[in-house]
């Protein structure tokens, strides 16, 4: 083999290698995408179903009612951290609201609360699924973005890290009272 040759060779190698990296990059930017729609579905589902509970609560409780209203009437923000945040304000709110349910038992027995409140457990669960979905993608993203020799090929077509979608609530840090 020439000297040509085997620089043809290396040459063709680098190319071959920087467009599966590239590929792989375009694969994970689009399921990251995906896991943000599967978010943001289920976050629509939550909040087409927040008015319904709302309205049974107004009859119970007024002010946690209005409260609700107001944090679910806010604007959401286009970016994972501006959603984060306000989604953080909504399920506190959704907290609160359903911890009124202890103080009126006839509204722990309305049959509309009540299908409500199953509803809501099971869309927090899928919130959560999908949250969870997310988060994966986005870190083998990041771990490609930030890998070498990988971020080489992320620094010339302009692939970054995308920021993961966390809710922070104060309930999900407290250590869990356990009484016997």
């Amino acid at each position: 083999m020439s000297g040509t040759s085997i620089t043809l060779l290396v040459i063709g190698a680098v190319i071959v290698w920087a467009i599966a990296i590239y590929n792989r990059f375009v694969k994970r930017k689009n399921v990251v995408q995906e896991a943000w729609s599967g978010i943001d579905v289920q976050l629509k589902r939550r909040s087409n179903l927040i008015p319904n509970l709302v309205e049974v609560v107004k009859g119970y409780a007024k002010h946690e009612a209005e409260t609700l209203s107001k944090v679910t009437e806010q604007r959401t923000g286009n970016s994972v951290a501006e959603r984060s945040a306000h989604e953080t304000e909504v399920s506190k709110a959704i907290q609160s609201l359903l911890a009124v349910a202890e103080a009126y038992p006839d509204l722990k027995a309305n049959e509309n609360f009540l299908d409500l409140q199953n509803n809501l457990d099971e869309i927090e669960s899928h919130i959560q699924s999908a949250r969870r979905f997310y988060n994966g993608a986005v870190r083998d993203l990041n771990i490609l973005v930030e890998s070498f020799p990988s971020n080489l090929i992320a620094n010339i077509f302009n692939f970054r890290a995308a920021q993961f979608f966390e809710i922070e609530l104060d309930s999900e840090r407290q250590v869990p009272q356990v009484k016997f």
